[in-house]
């Protein structure tokens, strides 16, 4: 039977832990490394919906993006998702930025979802690796309106004068990138978590950013990633598990 310890080993192998940034905290995170396992929810956090129906689905181990511990813990009290998991014997592995910026990874499963074109790695100004690809001359309207029936989530946004060709991505948190989509020719930035000053600081230099919500560009890994697992260890069920608690009206 399948271990804890031989799937953190096949993940660490495909998105080495030691490529995460230096403020992460992915890797295997609750637990106990030896635990056999017979099925695992695949989702993007950790949260207590996600503890529940790990419980309610007999899964042992929960796989997230989201490190469910980030930072520093002062107590872990009855009320704590830590608390919960190791109460009910539930593991937890955590690929993060390691995920993000991976070949198969996060940000290039959103240029996939939004059916980009020459997809190649874009090594930004801090040592992070975006990706950058090509749109199909759209206007920024129409890229906006693509960005929303792909990823099923509302898109903020602030739209240059020129049409979407050449594209920045970032899956999740990445409107501090904006200098680099400005300084090396791109027409947009696409990401999420967009402050108010970087759209202000987009439409002073006359290009569009797109921000399609931290969920939407980076739940897109969820069901790959859960596939691949599947794929790697036969004998265990994968759960895909997706749960959209961030309502907006």
């Amino acid at each position: 039977m399948i271990r804890v310890k031989e799937i953190f080993d096949f993940l660490c192998e495909r998105y080495p832990l030691q490529t995460a940034c230096d403020f992460d905290n992915a890797g295997f995170l609750v637990g106990d490394r030896e635990s056999k396992i017979k099925k695992a929810l695949v989702c993007l956090d950790c949260d207590i919906t996600a503890v529940n129906k790990a419980k309610e689905l007999g899964c042992n181990l929960i796989i997230t993006h989201h490190p469910v511990i980030f930072g520093g813990l002062k107590s872990i009290t009855e009320e704590s998702v830590v608390y919960k998991l190791i109460k009910e014997d539930i593991s937890v592995i955590s690929m993060h930025t390691n995920l993000d910026i991976a070949a198969d990874g996060v940000t290039v499963r959103l240029c996939e979802a939004l059916g980009l074109k020459n997809i190649k790695p874009f090594i930004a100004l801090d040592g992070f690796a975006l990706r950058s690809a090509t749109a199909d001359n759209l206007t920024p309207e129409d890229f906006a309106a693509l960005i929303k029936e792909k990823l099923s989530f509302s898109v903020r946004f602030v739209k240059g004068s020129r049409n979407i060709n050449k594209v920045l991505l970032c899956s999740g948190s990445g409107g501090e990138f904006l200098r680099d989509a400005i300084d090396n020719g791109f027409d947009a930035l696409v990401t999420a978590d967009v402050k108010h000053n970087v759209f202000i600081d987009a439409v002073n230099s006359d290009i569009s950013v797109f921000d399609g919500g931290h969920y939407a560009t980076e739940n897109i890994i969820v069901k790959p990633l859960a596939k691949l697992l599947q794929n790697e260890f036969s004998d265990i069920e994968f759960i895909p598990y997706s749960p959209d608690l961030i309502k907006s009206i």
